[in-house]
C-alpha cells in the first residue's frame, strides 16, 4: 500500500483535454439578433454537436450588421483568442446592400487565405443567390462560395437558409420560421437550420480529428 501510494503521488496528474474551440465568423443571422440568450445558431449549433457526441466549445463572433468587408477587418482580433477552427458565416448584409459580388468575394477570399496562412480548417457558409439585383449578380453571387471553398481547401455548406429555400423553391410560405422582420429566423426556425447544418458541421469536426482539415 505504501508503495502504490507513492507511486500515485510521483505519476503526474492526468490532464483533461481542452474543447475544441470553433469560431462562427458572421453578423447577425450568426449573433442572435432578436432572440433570447441560449436560442441562437451558435448555442443551438453547439448543444446539437454536444449531443452528436463533440467536445466543441463555439464561439460567437457574430456582428449584426456586419459584411464580409467587415468581418474581414476583425480578423486579427478574432483570432487573438485561442482558435481551432471556423465556420465563415458571411454575406447576407452585403446582399441587402447590393454591393459588387467581387468586392464580398476579395473580402472571404483574404479571410480564407489568412485562415489557411495560420493552418486554421475552415468551413464557408453560403447563402442563396438573389434574383432581384439581375442575373449577373446572382450568378457571380452564386458561384463565389463553392469557387472559394475549392480554392481554398475550405469545406463548404451553400446555403445557411436551406430549409426557408426548399420551402420557397416549393412555392410555400416559411414566414412560421422567421421574426417578423422576415430576414432573421425565429428560435423555431434555428433549431431547422441547425438540424440541417449540424450533421454538416460535425462531419467537418470529425475531418479535424482525423488530420484531414486544411
Amino acid at each position: 500500500m505504501t508503495l502504490a501510494l507513492a507511486l500515485s503521488v510521483a505519476a503526474p496528474a492526468a490532464v483533461a483535454a481542452e474543447p475544441l474551440r470553433l469560431v462562427a465568423l458572421g453578423d447577425s443571422l450568426t449573433q442572435g439578433y432578436g432572440l433570447a440568450q441560449g436560442e441562437g445558431l451558435v448555442p443551438q449549433l453547439q448543444a446539437w454537436l454536444r449531443d452528436a457526441g463533440h467536445d466543441v466549445e463555439v464561439i460567437n463572433a457574430g456582428v449584426s450588421g456586419d459584411t464580409t468587408a467587415g468581418g474581414l477587418s476583425r480578423l486579427d482580433w478574432t483570432l487573438a483568442e485561442p482558435v481551432d477552427a471556423m465556420l465563415v458565416i458571411l454575406g447576407g448584409n452585403d446582399l441587402l446592400r447590393g454591393i459588387d459580388p467581387a468586392a464580398s468575394r476579395a473580402n472571404l477570399d483574404a479571410i480564407l487565405e489568412r485562415l489557411a496562412d495560420e493552418g486554421l480548417p475552415a468551413m464557408l457558409v453560403g447563402l442563396p443567390a438573389p434574383g432581384n439585383y439581375g442575373p449577373e449578380f446572382r450568378d457571380a453571387f452564386a458561384a463565389m462560395y463553392p469557387e472559394l471553398a475549392e480554392a481554398h481547401g475550405a469545406a463548404l455548406y451553400p446555403d445557411l437558409l436551406q430549409p426557408m429555400s426548399e420551402k420557397a423553391e416549393a412555392g410555400l410560405s416559411f414566414s412560421d420560421m422567421m421574426l417578423e422582420d422576415n430576414i432573421h429566423p425565429n428560435t423555431e426556425g434555428v433549431a431547422v437550420i441547425v438540424e440541417a447544418l449540424g450533421p454538416e458541421v460535425s462531419a467537418f469536426l470529425r475531418g479535424i480529428d482525423a488530420g484531414e482539415g486544411s
